[in-house]
């Protein structure tokens, strides 16, 4: 019965630093992750989820506004012909980048735990996350450009 239960109440896992295994593929899978806390390690890793929280927010965010703009919501009137056609593309677009921003928040996650583990974490961005974060940007400002100056031409 025990065998059974397992999952449900799983034994903590305690990272060696001279360990070369992945602590996110140790058994067992969902159980929580122990490091000796020497320095600021605690605050480094509550930092750590807050990133990876935001991250999640922003693609749950996107993702909403993916569905919202493929199935033209309009709260007023009706949607014009332009923006009936463009409803589709720049709805797969901020779906793929919802999921581009999950990927990368989950990554940067595993990544910075996996290095908080060897004791060799350097709390940065990198250059795939400025990336990722500049072609957001990028694809909502543009968007937004794009519904305003129709919306112009139909006044």
């Amino acid at each position: 019965m025990s065998r059974l239960l397992q999952p449900l109440s799983p034994r903590p896992v305690d990272l060696d630093p001279t360990s070369s295994t992945h602590p996110f593929l140790t058994a067992p899978f969902f159980s929580p992750l122990l490091f000796p806390n020497l320095s600021s390690d605690a605050r480094d890793h509550c930092a750590n989820e807050r990133t990876f929280l935001s991250w999640l927010r922003l693609s749950v965010y996107m993702a909403i506004v993916s569905v919202a703009i493929m199935i033209s919501f309009h709260l007023k009137n009706e949607p014009t012909h332009i923006e009936k056609q463009l409803a589709l593309p720049v709805g797969l677009l901020f779906w793929v980048l919802s999921f581009a921003c999950l990927a990368n928040g989950f990554a940067n996650y595993v990544k910075t735990v996996t290095k908080y583990g060897r004791r060799r974490a350097l709390v940065q961005s990198g250059w795939k996350t400025q990336i990722v974060f500049t072609v957001v940007s990028c694809a909502i400002v543009a968007v937004c450009v794009l519904l305003l100056s129709t919306n112009a031409k139909q006044r």
